[in-house]
């Protein structure tokens, strides 16, 4: 089975995004940490049981890795025009057992296993070679967080929690057979707009809050 594991905000920079989630939800997301393989530092904050938000960027201090980043990061420019237009909810992770396998055939879309670390923490994560998301974010990255499992029941618990992801999209029709080629359970509201966009409804402890 395939579930959703967490969301992430591309940031152009880790202070913007965090300084972006805590004037949206009231928290300010802790420090998750660095990934050596990619050259990029983060921030989660717990969203429910098994679920969590990443704030993502590039990590200034950390060499050039020698592959294109995850989440489409080395295109500077265009993280900074998707922020600078409003879209900063812009990727989701799914979780699995066996990316390759669950990936299949379908490594154009979803990418090969590339094994990644952060601190004491390792997981399979499925990377495309051009480092972009896949179907433009209408689709998620495959992940495998291995025995130890998704960390999120131990991050500090804020009271918030995810109430829906929606997903638009030009084609929700290919969506829907992504997602069910690689067995999500529980999928977003998938709706038709003119181009991707995500947003995701969280319940906080002063009402409902919507990352976009």
């Amino acid at each position: 089975m395939t579930e959703l594991d967490h969301l992430a905000v591309i940031a152009p920079d880790l202070a913007t995004g965090v300084a972006w989630v805590r004037d949206v939800l009231g928290v300010e997301p802790p420090r998750g940490g660095s990934h050596p393989q990619m050259g990029t530092h983060n921030h989660l904050l717990r969203l429910g049981d098994g679920v969590f938000l990443e704030v993502i960027a590039v990590d200034p201090d950390a060499p050039q890795p020698a592959h294109r980043r995850w989440f489409g990061l080395d295109d500077r420019a265009a993280v900074e025009r998707h922020w600078h237009a409003g879209r900063h909810l812009r990727a989701y992770v799914a979780r699995c057992t066996g990316v390759a396998d669950t990936i299949g055939a379908r490594g154009s879309t979803f990418g090969a296993p590339m094994r990644l670390t952060r601190g004491d923490r390792g997981w399979t994560f499925g990377v495309r070679p051009d480092g972009e998301l896949p179907a433009g974010g209408a689709l998620p990255h495959l992940m495998d967080w291995g025995e130890r499992g998704t960390p999120a029941p131990t991050m500090q618990d804020f009271g918030l929690t995810l109430r829906e992801l929606v997903v638009e999209t030009p084609d929700p029709d290919a969506v829907h057979a992504a997602l069910d080629a690689i067995g999500l359970a529980a999928k977003p509201a998938i709706r038709r707009a003119d181009a991707v966009r995500l947003s995701a409804a969280i319940d906080t402890p002063q009402g409902v809050r919507t990352l976009t």
